[in-house]
């Protein structure tokens, strides 16, 4: 009996041997299976989509031509006078424009002489404030000068009198001049306070010199980091230590046995004693 096919309950023979059946839609190609919620441009879910598209093109050529003809119309401002003027007035709209030309230039000059002259005027006013404090600390050691010649000329003065007092009253030899200690007056000398333009000079740092403090700040700081962890370090290995031996000490002590081998209970008593009395000592 042939073959009977379970779907169609039918037998697979039809046409051909039972070994190779002739199938029913051998030319047909199968289509593919695409899931319902996968939409595609240009289909019914989604709208007009190559239709939109089509539209977006063909405004964005129209959009570049027009933006070229743009161009096109624009013309320099140098043209006007050539181009849309008329020929009988050309003349004077470009003797009008060379005139401006030249005003700009002698206003451009003007404003660089004058800044010239600002600052050779403030170079000026520097070397004066220069020379004045100058001549002040020539002055003020001037006056100090000739008063450390009166004050040293009335001391020798008053010295040669006492010499000679003493001359008269005892007849002792006098003393060596050398030996005493002259006092000379010591005086702050008073200067002019600075332009806030020198100060700023004095105060100001280059880069070299910001990046050089900026760099011995950043070493201070890990120079103070290695010193306390260099102290801490030391602290941990002292206490360490310390501990240690403490701990060997009452080891040896409680490991100390009789002569028949027994441990020592008088030690262990002894240590625990000592113990509670230090436990009550600290409370």
């Amino acid at each position: 009996m042939a073959p009977i096919d379970p779907k169609t309950k039918k037998s697979a023979i039809q046409g051909g041997s039972w070994k190779n059946p002739q199938k029913r839609n051998a030319g047909v190609k199968k289509r593919k299976w695409i899931p319902e919620n996968k939409f595609f441009q240009g289909s019914i879910q989604e709208g007009q989509g190559f239709a939109f598209d089509r539209k977006e093109k063909v405004k964005h050529e129209y959009n570049k031509i027009v933006r070229k003809e743009q161009r096109k119309k624009q013309t320099p401002l140098l043209s006007l006078y050539h181009n849309e003027y008329p020929d009988h007035l050309k003349h004077l709209y470009m003797a009008e424009a060379n005139k401006e030309k030249k005003e700009m230039w002698t206003n451009r000059l003007n404003r660089a002489k004058q800044r010239m002259k600002k600052q050779d005027q403030e170079e000026e006013m520097a070397v004066e404030e220069t020379t004045i404090s100058e001549e002040t600390t020539i002055s003020e050691e001037t006056t100090i000068s000739e008063e450390t010649t009166i004050s040293e000329e009335t001391t020798i003065s008053e010295e040669t009198t006492i010499s000679e007092e003493t001359t008269i009253s005892d007849p002792t030899p006098p003393a060596d001049p050398d030996e005493k200690d002259t006092e000379t007056p010591t005086e702050t000398i008073e200067r002019l306070p600075l332009s806030n333009r020198m100060k700023n000079r004095r105060d100001h740092k280059s880069s070299i010199q910001k990046s050089q403090e900026l760099y011995e700040q950043i070493q201070e700081k890990r120079r103070q980091k290695e010193e306390a962890f260099q102290k801490r370090k030391q602290q941990r290995e002292e206490a360490i230590r310390k501990y240690k031996e403490k701990k060997n000490e009452t080891f040896q002590m409680l490991c100390k046995k009789t002569k028949k081998g027994q441990p020592n209970l008088n030690l262990q008593m002894d240590y625990l004693l000592q113990k509670i009395q230090k436990n009550t000592e600290n409370k």
